[in-house]
């Protein structure tokens, strides 16, 4: 029993240990507030994907693969709640295609098929390179993208015998919080541990930097803007990086005019422009120049802006300091056009318009469907022209052409990690194309379109003079 007189302070330092331990008992049951993974301090956090780690680590892939499937069971039943949960938060992107990006990464995103081992048997007996877990894995997630990349990162790095601390987005922590409560519910129900993917309830630049610093956190994975990814280059670890890119879709006179249109408004428009693969703008030979924007405004729902209506734009979606307006970034079209004061048909999907290549809509990545078109005499100027538009990023390019030769020369120079050829820019993450999706795409660190297999460090066991039974 608590005595009050004359002890105040104890009286509030035993009330603060009493809180501790319930919070602590609170933790250990699955996180603050009764959600699993989710604490009020990141070191917390970490402590927990360790004690998670130990167990995971140990498992099978047979039984990191029950988890995995728990998982892609869990996101296509919440699906349409965890798409309007991310709309409705951040205020980006469209319900009907989150929907679609969960499925894709529900229902493709690669498990323990991707965990191989590579064996050399000879004279002087057997060789096995195995991958294996890194351990706690660091992750900081985007608000474009924050729910499927969580979903995405967490299959790939459960797969490969790791748990992971996700950093998310402030604007997007509701649905980062939901989404890894979902995680680790469908761990449980399939076996396994609570607390495999983990985080915090109020994530901040000092929650990242704590998470960044933190000794047994051995490797790093940025998804978002040049500066996170920069921060995480920097820490002194192992980092993933997946920063921004400008992809550009270069149409020559042999492509598919009409086709070419179809499909790079489809992939301009998906979730309105979020996905960091998305055609941002076109560059166009004269010769189908004028043809291709009559395809793009009779055929597929777009808006030509005038001079006058471009300069509006560049005033209300950029700000003064070269950034971009966030009450811009993952609107549609017709939002937009309302912003500067025009009333566009219901039916709007994508605003274009013809300009330079240093147009500041243009040469800046803008995540919204607004698409500049720039004229070039052939198709010489027209891929130096988008290797200048792609700044280096080395992220993604588009080209519709029907010869080969071409399609190999602008490949080459643009030397990016996806090159998506005569379809739409979704395609290169397996949708209405092969292969499998990933949003965490690490074009300035080199690992491309990660999977779980990205997630794992090299180990060889060597046996001399045994084992080979030939």
């Amino acid at each position: 029993m608590i005595q009050k007189a004359g002890t105040d302070d104890m009286n509030e330092k035993l009330v603060q240990e009493i809180v501790r331990r319930v919070m602590a008992d609170i933790n250990d049951e699955g996180g603050a507030d009764g959600m699993h993974g989710v604490f009020s301090d990141m070191n917390d956090a970490i402590e927990h994907a360790l004690k998670a780690q130990e167990k995971v680590r140990v498992m099978t892939l047979d039984q990191r693969e029950k988890i995995i499937s728990a998982i892609r069971r869990k996101t296509n039943e919440n699906v349409e709640t965890i798409a309007r949960m991310g709309v409705e938060e951040t205020g980006m992107g469209n319900v009907g295609d989150k929907i679609l990006k969960h499925k894709l990464t529900a229902d493709k995103t690669p498990g323990t098929e991707d965990i191989t081992t590579t064996a050399w048997s000879g004279d002087r007996g057997l060789t096995l390179v195995e991958m294996g877990p890194f351990g706690v894995i660091g992750a900081i997630t985007p608000a474009t993208n924050p729910s499927e990349t969580v979903i995405c990162n967490s299959i790939g790095m459960i797969a490969g015998g790791n748990t992971v601390v996700f950093n998310p987005h402030p604007n997007a922590k509701k649905t980062t919080i939901y989404t890894i409560n979902m995680i680790n519910e469908a761990s449980l129900e399939a076996g396994g541990p609570d607390n495999i993917a983990c985080t915090v309830q109020e994530p901040t630049m000092e929650t990242s930097a704590i998470m960044m610093k933190h000794p047994k956190i051995p490797l790093l994975v940025a998804t978002g803007g040049p500066g996170v990814v920069t921060a995480v280059l920097s820490s002194g670890k192992r980092a993933i990086g997946a920063g921004a890119g400008n992809p550009p879709a270069l149409v020559d006179e042999t492509a598919d005019i009409e086709k070419a249109a179809r499909d790079i408004i489809n992939g301009c428009t998906f979730d309105n422009n979020l996905p960091c693969i998305a055609e941002k703008e076109v560059v166009a030979v004269d010769a189908i120049f004028d043809e291709l924007m009559r395809h793009f405004e009779e055929e597929n729902g777009c808006y030509r802006a005038s001079r006058e209506i471009q300069d509006k734009l560049i005033a209300t979606v950029i700000t003064p300091k070269g950034a971009l307006n966030r009450k811009c970034v993952g609107r549609d079209a017709k939002t937009l056009l309302k912003m500067v004061g025009v009333d566009a048909p219901a039916d709007t999907r994508c605003i274009i318009f013809e300009g330079e290549k240093e147009h500041p809509l243009i040469a800046t990545e803008l995540m919204m469907p607004i698409l500049g078109v720039v004229r070039v005499k052939d198709f010489r100027e027209g891929v130096e022209t988008a290797v200048w538009l792609e700044h280096g990023n080395r992220h993604s390019a588009h080209i519709h052409s029907k010869n080969v030769d071409r399609i190999t020369e602008y490949a080459r120079a643009l030397d990016t990690a996806i090159l998506v050829k005569n379809g739409p820019s979704y395609a290169a993450l397996g949708f209405g194309g092969e292969g499998y999706p990933t949003f965490t795409i690490a074009s300035r660190t080199g690992e491309g379109l990660t999977s779980a297999s990205t997630f794992t460090k090299r180990r060889r066991c060597v046996m001399t003079d045994s084992l080979c039974i030939r």
